[in-house]
């Protein structure tokens, strides 16, 4: 897993901007239960939640988009939010990819 980033938000303003990598490792991959589970988590936090999986990043807080990753298991995510508790959110996020979606 990489380390996470965080630092000021590009264009001259002074946002929070963190982000990591994790492996999606449930057998199932993000369909529609896990997919739900992350918005919601997402959703907690004010800032804003992306979600990559090579070249595709989406809204992390659409669980429409989510699923159009179609990540398996195995899956290497990037997952990047801006804004105030950015750090918190990517940290929450990570946990519960990580965790198999044990929320």
């Amino acid at each position: 897993m990489a380390e996470p980033t965080v630092g000021p938000g590009g264009g001259g303003g002074s946002a929070e901007v963190a982000e990591r990598d994790v492996e999606v490792v449930n057998a199932e991959g993000m369909h529609a239960r896990p997919s739900h589970l992350f918005v919601v988590t997402a959703n907690r936090f004010g800032c804003e939640v992306e979600l990559g999986l090579g070249d595709r990043k989406v809204n992390g807080k659409s669980i429409m988009m989510i699923m159009t990753l179609a990540a398996e298991c195995g899956s290497r995510l990037r997952i990047r939010a801006k804004g105030p508790g950015a750090s918190e959110a990517v940290e929450s996020l990570v946990k519960l990819v990580s965790s198999g979606f044990k929320a």
